[in-house]
């Protein structure tokens, strides 16, 4: 799996990390972190030839790789280690091809570098190191022709070609070569100069075609080959090199090798033994590290077991890398190990061994197309299990539903693993309840665990799980049966309500509702159109809840009737009393019938709202209702009834010698704006001072004051007399001033509307040909305008000719409009008068 996948991949983890239950062991040690890269030896005839022989160097490419010995042979293999061909001697050949060079040097010859090229087509390049640094070139006679690239500093320890440029190391330090000028572009000296280099030797890797990286010692340098720009160039070369990263390391570098941004650093170890307190060799240790300006960040370390470590020193080690696979091998002397990047199916086989599986088991749903190893079914039902054998019995129920999915199978397995450890309660709330359904015994099973022991969890699941997952027959009886040792039970009864309600045996369900007093019995009722069944329990539904009740019965009269409610209803007259009230409300005249029995039942059981009833109904008898009123003497109700039947001086009298209320006697005169009425008020006050002060303050608005003063009893007492008067003045003075004010708005509007009457009768009026005399229905003008001619025209606009109209009289020289006046619109006096 590629690297940056996997730091996000574990970014994402310790998010959701953060967000849920954690379902790893209490011991598990979080701060373990997971390696990097994975470890394999490169067996078959590797095997073979390091039993007999000693590795001492290899190059690796994308498809094949190539061992070079002690004993001076070069082997071919395959990438897993199988020998496809043996050479004895040193010698350069293609492999694709019958060329071959054979040249004798004065020294063993360790290293050859290769134009790249030369694995893809026919090689024309290579360099060889030994005390000189020789390029080879094929010339045009086919033959090849060496040349001196560098010599006079000692072996050459390392070469390394890549593109246009070759770097090689000898004991002085590295030098970059550019093959295209020719030049040599750099020398990056040695820095620890005390260690030998054949024991310590350079490090080289091209991470691409311009950066080199070098580890020598314990030394890093990662160099950068730049162009030079053309105003420094002079004599020097057209590139240069940058050191862009320089840190040094814990221990010696035997190899190196890029991974994307980071480097993996195979290192040489020494510890002291603790039996003999001697520095001896340790296995050697692979690193991934993060390189920094001027440091180094440690991602991962992984010391490594490879045959024979404890004679090994720094320079038997190498490290090489298949770039297009991210695979590193490891050669020492007898052992050689492939490193790889470990992939999605070594990051769950990780998880799974720490415990993780709720990250492998997110692991494996993001990588379901990529891992070979591990099915998502398989990690589930692993933590299933473990998180069963933990305790953690919901979680593990609730991990079910998205493990198993729709497979009846898994589901049905996994059930009776949790009945036989005895918890079918857990698993129940997460039961599929549509797509898949279980067979039906399955749900009948939690359904009797349930019932022999947590009666509310029962009714729960019955609640919510639909009528058809289960034989709703077989768990009916079962209730039955418990109710059998304990028939009051609550829970059980509200239960099997909603089981007869499944059955479709709404009669049975709707008494258990009525019985408990059930909230839902209204609900019952109107969702299954029981008004049938009801029509004999009215009683107990306006018991239950009388509100609901009468709502319910309104709202359909079309099925149970106004007359069969009051029948049912008849031995309970308070119950028929709420419901006649209510129907009132809504409808004045549909329950006409019922208001003479209405006058006793308000009078009986709410009287606030009989003298409201008595004045909006229409189809009440008077005389009932005074007969019931004056037998409980309701003196307000009897005063409406007297008033509303005419005898307005029987209701007065009885205000006055009944409720003592001169201001309700006085509100009721002023209603019935009755002369006689304000007459015998009078009377009736005159020897009673307080009803007197009553008087004087309210009578001055309909009954002249005088008349209420002059037959005051001259010594009597009368309680604040002084402020009637003054009010009896001071609204006489408002009277007065009303009617002035009134009488200055009248004649503004009336000047007002004079003026605009005048303005308009002053406006001129036009005549033409269209214009006819109304008198005798001619042009009101001649058609010879030579003609002399005479014409009147009234203010109304009428017009006639002056012959037409009649001769005014000597009594009255005015004229009128002979059609407004017969219409008694007013005279229309001439306005203006046209002659020629």
């Amino acid at each position: 799996m590629d690297y940056h996948m996997r730091v996000v991949f574990s970014l994402l983890l310790k998010e959701i990390r953060s967000n849920e239950e954690s379902t790893d062991d209490s011991e598990e040690d979080e701060s373990e972190e997971e390696p990097k890269l994975k470890y394999e030896r490169l067996s078959n005839g590797v095997t073979e030839i390091l039993q007999k022989d000693a590795a001492s160097c290899m190059t690796v490419h994308e498809k094949f790789l190539a061992l070079g010995t002690h004993y001076g042979k070069v082997y071919l293999l395959d990438v897993q280690g199988n020998i496809t061909q043996k050479v004895d001697i040193v010698q350069v050949f293609g492999l694709y091809s019958g060329e071959e060079f054979h040249e004798t040097f004065d020294c063993p010859i360790k290293i050859v570098a290769v134009h790249p090229q030369f694995v893809r087509s026919h090689c024309k390049q290579f360099v060889t190191g030994g005390k000189k640094l020789l390029l080879y070139e094929k010339t045009w006679m086919n033959r090849w022709k060496p040349s001196v690239l560098h010599e006079g500093e000692g072996n050459i320890r390392n070469v390394k070609w890549r593109g246009h440029l070759i770097a090689w190391a000898n004991n002085m330090g590295v030098k970059i070569l550019d093959m295209i000028s020719k030049q040599r572009i750099t020398n990056v000296p040695r820095d620890d100069i005390s260690l030998r280099p054949d024991m310590y030797p350079c490090s080289l890797c091209w991470k691409d075609n311009l950066t080199l990286i070098i580890g020598w010692g314990t030394s890093v340098k990662i160099c950068s080959v730049k162009e030079r720009h053309a105003s420094e160039m002079r004599d020097l070369p057209s590139r240069y090199v940058e050191i862009i990263f320089q840190f040094d390391t814990e221990f010696y570098i035997s190899g190196l090798a890029p991974l994307c941004d980071q480097l993996v650093v195979l290192s040489y170890v020494k510890e002291v033994s603790e039996k003999t307190e001697m520095e001896c060799c340790a296995r050697p240790r692979l690193d991934i590290i993060q390189p920094l300006p001027e440091s180094c960040e440690e991602i991962s370390s992984d010391a490594l077991t490879v045959r024979g470590f404890q004679e090994n020193e720094c320079r038997d080690y190498h490290l090489e890398h298949s770039e297009g696979e991210s695979l590193f091998y490891i050669i020492s002397p007898r052992d050689i190990v492939v490193a790889k990047e470990r992939d999605q199916d070594d990051h769950i086989d990780w998880l799974l061994e720490k415990k993780k599986y709720e990250e492998a088991l997110m692991a494996a749903e993001i990588s379901q197309k990529t891992i070979k190893k591990h099915r998502i079914l398989d990690i589930g039902l692993a933590y299933i299990n473990h998180l069963v054998e933990k305790g953690e019995y919901d979680l593990a129920a609730r991990k079910c539903q998205k493990i198993l999915g729709k497979s009846t199978e898994l589901w049905e397995f996994e059930v009776y693993k949790f009945k036989e450890i005895g918890q079918l309660k857990a698993i129940s709330r997460y039961l599929p309840r549509r797509d898949p359904i279980l067979k039906p015994l399955i749900y009948e099973m939690v359904l009797h665990e349930f019932l022999e022991s947590d009666y509310e969890g029962f009714a729960m699941l019955i609640k919510e799980w639909p009528g058809d997952l289960y034989n709703n027959a077989i768990i009916v009886q079962v209730v039955v049966d418990h109710l059998k040792k304990d028939p009051q039970n609550r829970t059980l009864l509200r239960t099997l309500a909603e089981l007869y309600t499944y059955d479709q045996r709404y009669g049975k369900a709707l008494e258990i509702y009525l019985t408990l007093r059930h909230k839902d019995v209204f609900q019952l009722i109107h969702k299954h159109n029981l008004f049938s069944s009801i029509r004999d329990k009215i009683v107990l539904l306006m018991d239950f809840d009388s509100e609901k009740a009468v709502d319910m019965l309104l709202d359909n009269e079309d099925k149970i009737s106004i007359d069969r409610v009051v029948e049912e209803l008849e031995n309970r007259p308070e119950l028929q009393h709420v419901y006649l009230h209510k129907l009132f409300k809504r409808d004045h005249h549909k329950g006409q019938k019922y208001h003479e029995k209405q006058i006793s039942l308000y009078a009986e059981y709410d009287r606030p709202n009989l003298l409201p009833f008595l004045r909006d109904s229409t189809h009440c008898p008077l005389e009932k209702a005074l007969e019931i009123c004056q037998q409980r003497n309701f003196v307000e109700e009897t005063v409406y009834l007297l008033s509303r039947m005419g005898n307005s001086r029987s209701a007065l009298k009885m205000i006055m010698e009944e409720l003592y209320d001169v201001d309700k006697a006085i509100e009721f005169a002023k209603e019935q704006d009755d002369g006689e009425l304000w007459e015998d008020l009078i009377l009736y006050s005159i020897d009673k001072p307080p009803f007197i002060t009553g008087l004087l303050n309210n009578i001055g608005t309909h009954v002249d004051p005088i008349l209420l003063i002059h037959r005051i009893k001259e010594g009597m007492e009368i309680p604040n007399l002084r402020d009637s008067l003054v009010k009896i003045l001071q609204d006489y003075n408002l009277q007065i001033l009303l009617r002035e004010g009134c009488k200055k708005i009248l004649v503004a509007d009336s000047l007002s509307l004079l003026k605009k009457m005048h303005r308009t009768q002053m406006k001129g009026v036009r005549v033409d040909e269209e214009n006819i005399c109304e008198s005798c229905l001619s042009p009101i003008l001649p058609s010879d305008a030579s003609k002399s001619f005479s014409v009147t025209v009234f203010h109304c606009r009428h017009m006639f000719h002056k012959e037409c109209l009649p001769i005014p009289s000597t009594m009255s020289p005015l004229q009128f409009c002979n059609i407004c006046s017969a219409k008694h619109r007013g005279p229309g006096s001439a306005i203006l008068e046209m002659k020629k």
